[in-house]
């Protein structure tokens, strides 16, 4: 359980060294085991006011957007990205960086060729320049402490260029966090739905981004949608579909967009996967520039998923939660305006009972 006052700095970065002195390596886990959050034990270290633990942090100053903006300066970094159940990473350069809105508000765009980021800064709170070792990383985190998203460098980043970036940005004046103690707000289904209505406005979808405004409009939680949608645009699939799709997507070649997110930040790949390991509940793609690491044992619900666009039918493979809270998207790989591939719909309708699904390709792309 979270305290809702965090122990004396002292006292955290000494459990963090017994922690490591007992095996433990994730900071997350060791956050969690202490009973405080990621942000908070990365706060405990920074200055590194006891020497010993190895980590140092600094706090920086929190003019995010234009941040990110100046990685590239870097080259080559790592993107993470995780939420509860599965960690998202992928390595390239910071390129094509926008946002706009009020400040500590804005909504903004990470549009290069392998750093794909959808960015909502409101959620972003703190951020550190991290070091342990050889380990260099920018973290950020939410008013809780719990991290939306981490940079790290790679063997091919300009480290000169890196830390004179992390100097420059360290804000030696900025004061301690006061951390929020409170949940995260649950969301709620409208009382009274209008399920036919709900139904003929996903029909009349004509582009995939025109679903959040239908689920806006009805008051439905994401999750409830994908059970009162009509079954020729969703339908149950295996709690093991992920598995299959990937390993056939490795197989086969077929270029596939994975989407993983939290309040803060969505990052998505979009390419070839080859290396799918499943280690113990971990259902892996263990790649050079991308590595997926999903709880397959976390999976509550699978749902394979199809939107009506003016492109034709654009389909997915959507996992949730027990709680109903999304997990990740898969998609194939396709650009605005193209259609998207028969391979593609086939291997997703591979997974579907309905033959109806694994038959149809109509309006795909050979």
């Amino acid at each position: 359980m979270l305290n809702t006052a965090p122990a004396p700095v002292a006292d955290l970065c000494q459990a963090y060294l017994d922690a490591r002195a007992a095996g433990a390596t994730r900071h997350r886990d060791i956050a969690h085991a202490i009973g405080v959050t990621e942000g908070m034990l990365i706060d405990a270290h920074v200055a590194a006011p006891h020497a010993g633990t190895g980590l140092q942090a600094r706090r920086l100053r929190r003019d995010f957007p234009r941040l990110l903006s100046e990685l590239s300066r870097a080259g080559e970094l790592m993107a993470l990205t995780r939420n509860e159940h599965c960690v998202h990473e992928r390595s390239g350069v910071y390129e094509h960086l926008s946002a706009e809105g009020p400040p500590g508000r804005e909504m903004g765009l990470a549009l290069g060729e392998d750093i794909d980021l959808r960015l909502f800064y409101s959620h972003w709170a703190h951020g550190y320049a991290v070091r342990e070792g050889e380990q260099q990383s920018l973290q950020f985190f939410d008013a809780r402490g719990v991290a939306v998203h981490k940079v790290f460098t790679r063997p091919a980043t300009q480290l000169a260029a890196w830390q004179a970036l992390c100097m420059e940005w360290a804000d030696p004046d900025a004061p301690a966090p006061q951390w929020s103690t409170e949940a995260p707000p649950v969301a709620v289904d409208a009382p009274e739905v209008d399920a036919e209505a709900f139904r003929a406005g996903w029909a009349a979808l004509r582009d995939t981004h025109e679903f959040f405004g239908l689920l806006r409009r009805h008051g439905l939680r994401r999750i409830t949608a994908m059970r009162l949608a009509a079954p020729e645009f969703v339908q149950p699939v295996d709690l093991h579909a992920a598995r299959v799709l990937l390993e056939g997507a490795a197989a086969n070649g077929t270029p596939i967009m994975v989407f993983v997110g939290n309040p803060g930040v969505i990052q998505i790949h979009g390419g070839p996967v080859k290396r799918v390991a499943v280690m113990g509940p971990w259902l892996n793609v263990l790649d050079p520039r991308f590595n997926l690491h999903l709880r397959e044992d976390a999976i509550a619900e699978a749902w394979a998923v199809r939107k009506p666009t003016v492109d034709g039918l654009v389909s997915s493979l959507e996992l949730y939660a027990a709680d109903g809270e999304l997990i990740a998207q898969f998609f194939g790989q396709r650009k605005p305006g193209q259609p998207e591939r028969c391979a593609w719909r086939q291997l997703l309708g591979g997974l579907v009972d309905d033959p109806a699904w694994s038959e149809d390709s109509v309006g795909c792309a050979v």
